[in-house]
């Protein structure tokens, strides 16, 4: 962690300390070097610890950086079998510390950055990654009626509503031509799959190292990093996995490419796949390209941001955000592969 650049800790302390009860006020705060799209830091107190994330300083895209809706999300679920961290208070008055924020409970548990899992034992990883499975199936089968989530995204089309939302953020920080990124656009355009009926809340970007899980064993204990959370098709949760995995080694890439999985006591794309669909009791799922090319879009068009924001001195962390930014091209060429699959 690093200090606390960014944030006014006396504002913040005097905040909480009128607005939430059990505050005993700020010892002080340490930046969480993670956090690339919304700044987060660990508040330490006399009393116990808590977590803060706040929408980053500076000029920012529409609809980018919903801390609120973060909030939202995570207090709805505090009753359900998707394991979050406790909410406390959101503030979206930005004349505290100049951007809206939140405060949620500190949970003390690991968080696994490599889906290698190398520090884990290797008849444990596959526990891991089953969990990982579970909790993923827990989301979609979360009753958005019964925890008042039904409005928090429009009916329609979701890949049509995110492909254009996401072709039109990835142009508003454009900051090269990267011909592969028109194409995949377009190609995901033409290639819309029917509508199936399928509305569920999905995460947005759902990975394992936007998990914590037990020091005692595989259970998860929190889902984090809920900003693209919506209400939409769940397929593309479960793609997304399978992008992560497509990716390089590494911390950048942070994928299992060229990994001998079964060797390492890691599952395969199928079997990770096969176990999501008996979980919600699927026959199987058609087209799955589609979502797969759907997913490297959309990371692109993340990590294009990340660069801008980078780039215009607005970055969380400007030197890890330069390093991801440069894999835009990576993700939009591995997006074309997968359209090629359908």
């Amino acid at each position: 962690m690093s200090d606390t650049a960014h944030l006014d800790t006396k504002a913040v302390s005097a905040w909480l300390i009128d607005y939430m009860p059990d505050f005993q006020g700020l010892v002080r705060a340490e930046k969480f070097a993670g956090g690339q799209s919304n700044p987060t830091f660990r508040l330490i107190t006399p009393g116990k610890d808590y977590v803060l994330r706040r929408k980053p300083p500076g000029v920012l895209l529409k609809s980018a950086h919903a801390v609120d809706r973060e909030f939202r999300v995570q207090k709805a679920l505090e009753h359900s079998d998707v394991p979050v961290a406790r909410m406390h208070l959101l503030c979206e008055d930005d004349a505290v510390i100049g951007s809206a924020f939140y405060v949620m409970d500190m949970v003390d548990g690991i968080n696994y950055d490599n889906p290698v899992l190398p520090d884990v034992a290797q008849d444990d990883r596959c526990r891991i990654q089953e969990e990982m499975n579970r909790v993923l199936a827990a989301i979609h089968d979360v009753d958005i009626d019964a925890v008042q989530l039904s409005d928090f995204g429009p009916d329609g089309n979701y890949y049509q509503r995110q492909i254009s939302r996401w072709a039109k953020q990835y142009k508003a920080s454009k900051t090269e031509h990267i011909p592969d990124m028109d194409a995949l656009i377009q190609w995901l355009d033409n290639n819309l799959p029917d509508d199936d009926g399928q509305r569920t809340l999905v995460h947005g970007d759902y990975r394992i190292d936007n998990m914590l899980f037990s020091k005692s064993g595989p259970e998860c204990l929190a889902v984090l990093d809920w900003e693209l959370s919506t209400i939409g098709h769940p397929y593309a949760d479960l793609a997304a996995v399978i992008m992560q995995w497509a990716m390089p080694t590494g911390p950048e890439g942070r994928g299992l490419a060229g990994i001998e999985r079964k060797a390492q006591g890691l599952m395969e794309d199928q079997a990770f796949i096969d176990l999501y669909c008996a979980r919600r009791g699927l026959a199987g799922i058609d087209r799955f390209g589609f979502y797969l090319a759907f997913c490297f879009f959309r990371m692109a068009g993340i990590l294009q941001g990340v660069k801008k924001r980078a780039l215009d001195g607005n970055a969380s962390n400007p030197e890890r955000a330069m390093k991801v930014g440069h894999y835009v091209s990576v993700f939009a060429a591995a997006g074309l592969k997968a359209a090629k699959t359908v």
